[in-house]
C-alpha cells in the first residue's frame, strides 16, 4: 500500500472537553508531523461549550499551528458540529473525524487514512476479529450497543458491524456528494452519514481499529439514548414515501426532542431532493 500523501483535514467535535482534549491534540499533532507526509490540519468544532475548551485549543494551537478552532456558541450537537465541519471538505482531499476523548489512537486513525486511498470512506470498527480493545465497555453499554446495532441493521440493511465508532475518513468528492442529505444533529449522525454514502453507491470499508473506552463519556443510557433511537427512526421515515404525511407532527417532534434535551435534526430537503427509496 502506498504511503498517504493527500491533504488531510481532521475534525474533532467537542462539547465541554477542557479536561481531556489537550493531550489528544498534542498526540495527534506530533504523530502526524512525524508519520504523515501530506499536509495535515486539525479543526476542533466546539458545540455550545460553557467551559474553557476554546482556551485550551487556542493555547495548544500556539505551539501547533496546524490546529484551529471553529466555535459555535449554541448547542448544535455532535452531528450538527460535524455537518458544519464537513463544509470545509472543499479545502482538502481527505476529511475525517474522531471523538475528542482520544478513544482512537493516532496510529489507528492513520491506518484508516491509508485504507481510504482506494475507497470513498474508511471507518474504524471495534467489532471485527482483529480489533484491539484496551478497555471494554460495561456490560450494560455492550448490551445497548448490540441492541442498537440490531435496530440499525433492521431499518437500513447496511451490513456494517460498527456504525458508531468515532473514527471515519472520507474523500472530498464523497463528502460533497452527500453533504446536502446530512441533517441528524445528535450522535445518530453516523447512521445518516453511512446510509447517505450507501444510497449514493459510494464504497465504505470497515477497518479493524485500536480503541480505548474513555471515562467520562457524554452518552448516558437514559434520555440521551432515547433521543438517539428517535433520530434513527426519524431517519428511516425520512427515506420512506410516508414522510410527507408526517410533516404536521413536527411540533410534537420538536417537543419530544426538547424533553429529551437532544438537538433537533436540521430542516428537511429542498423540493428537488429525492427522499423515497
Amino acid at each position: 500500500m502506498t504511503k498517504p500523501s493527500l491533504d488531510l483535514l481532521l475534525l474533532l467535535p467537542a462539547y465541554n472537553e477542557e479536561q481531556r482534549i489537550e493531550p489528544v491534540l498534542r498526540d495527534y499533532a506530533e504523530h502526524f508531523r512525524q508519520h504523515y507526509p501530506g499536509k495535515f490540519q486539525m479543526v476542533v468544532v466546539l458545540n455550545g461549550c460553557v467551559d474553557d475548551t476554546l482556551g485550551v485549543v487556542d493555547r495548544v494551537a500556539k505551539q501547533y499551528p496546524e490546529i484551529k478552532a471553529l466555535n459555535f456558541a449554541g448547542a448544535i450537537g455532535k452531528g450538527g458540529a460535524l455537518i458544519e465541519g464537513l463544509k470545509l471538505a472543499s479545502t482538502t482531499e481527505l476529511i475525517g473525524y474522531i471523538d475528542a476523548d482520544g478513544a482512537t489512537a493516532p496510529p489507528a486513525f492513520l491506518d484508516l487514512v491509508r485504507h481510504c486511498q482506494s475507497v470513498d470512506c474508511a471507518i474504524g470498527s471495534r467489532w471485527l476479529p482483529d480489533s484491539i480493545l484496551h478497555q471494554s465497555q460495561s456490560k450494560r453499554r455492550q448490551i445497548f450497543s448490540r441492541m442498537f446495532h440490531t435496530l440499525v441493521q433492521m431499518l437500513f440493511r447496511m451490513d456494517i458491524k460498527d456504525t458508531q465508532c468515532g473514527a471515519k475518513v472520507m474523500r472530498r468528492e464523497a463528502v460533497e456528494k452527500i453533504h446536502p442529505a446530512l441533517r441528524i444533529a445528535d450522535v445518530a449522525f453516523d447512521i445518516n452519514l453511512l446510509y447517505s454514502l450507501k444510497r449514493n453507491g459510494l464504497t465504505v470499508l470497515e477497518v479493524p481499529t485500536e480503541w480505548t473506552d474513555k471515562i467520562g463519556s457524554k452518552i448516558k443510557l437514559n434520555k440521551g439514548s432515547l433521543g438517539i433511537i428517535l433520530s434513527v427512526i426519524r431517519l428511516r421515515l425520512f427515506y420512506s414515501p410516508f414522510y410527507r404525511w408526517l410533516r404536521p407532527l413536527r411540533p410534537v417532534e420538536a417537543w419530544i426532542y426538547k424533553k429529551l434535551s437532544a438537538p433537533m435534526p436540521l430542516p428537511g430537503p429542498s423540493k428537488g431532493e429525492k427522499t423515497s427509496k
